[in-house]
């Protein structure tokens, strides 16, 4: 569920819908009942929810008691995000970049924060550390450059602009033995039981 119909246009690019059913919807207002779920989980989400503390407010109030409460965030400021280079790049450059509007969330510190002062039991935390293996640069530019994150700061740029950030990564990204890109990532991620 995202609020943003192009989140779920670029999900259904993606092939997810034979996995997932897809469709608009806000966090703060789950379609569930009280009680209702073993589990619920904020996966990549709960820093795009304005307000943080609805969102984990309205995982408990659908999770019955005894189950789990759970999210994960890429960490924004720890240079956890899939797309950091592409930000390295713009800042390198002036360029302006949005980041998600709770942004703040995506730091260990203020996840176990928010977790802990909603009375939860039993409060997990870890880093989750990913890599994604792209089959050449091609790959790498044409997924990463798809995405809403992405491309509402490349439309703004001239396309001198744009050649001298894709060269800039490519050269930063040199490919591993079998030709591929291989990108690094890390998450922070808290679950606790209701």
């Amino acid at each position: 569920m995202d609020p943003a119909e192009a989140q779920i246009e670029f999900a259904r690019k993606r092939g997810m819908q034979q996995s997932a059913i897809l469709r608009t919807g806000d966090a703060i207002a789950l379609p569930c009942n009280a009680a209702s779920l073993d589990i619920a989980v904020m996966a990549l989400v709960l820093f795009f929810v304005p307000n943080p503390v609805l969102g984990l407010a309205e995982m408990k109030r659908v999770v019955r008691p005894g189950g789990i409460v759970a999210a994960y965030v890429w960490d924004v400021f720890g240079e956890g995000l899939p797309i950091q280079m592409f930000h390295k790049e713009f800042r390198k450059r002036g360029i302006e970049y949005p980041l998600p509007p709770s942004a703040e969330v995506s730091k260990m510190e203020r996840l176990e924060e928010l977790w802990n002062e909603a009375d939860l039991r039993s409060v997990e935390s870890t880093q989750i550390k990913a890599s994604r293996k792209f089959g050449n640069f091609e790959e790498f530019w044409n997924v990463n450059t798809s995405s809403p994150a992405l491309s509402v700061v490349l439309e703004d740029l001239s396309q001198q602009e744009i050649s001298e950030i894709r060269s800039s990564l490519e050269n930063q990204l040199p490919p591993d033995t079998s030709g591929c890109i291989v990108c690094q990532a890390h998450a922070n991620a808290i679950k606790c039981i209701v």
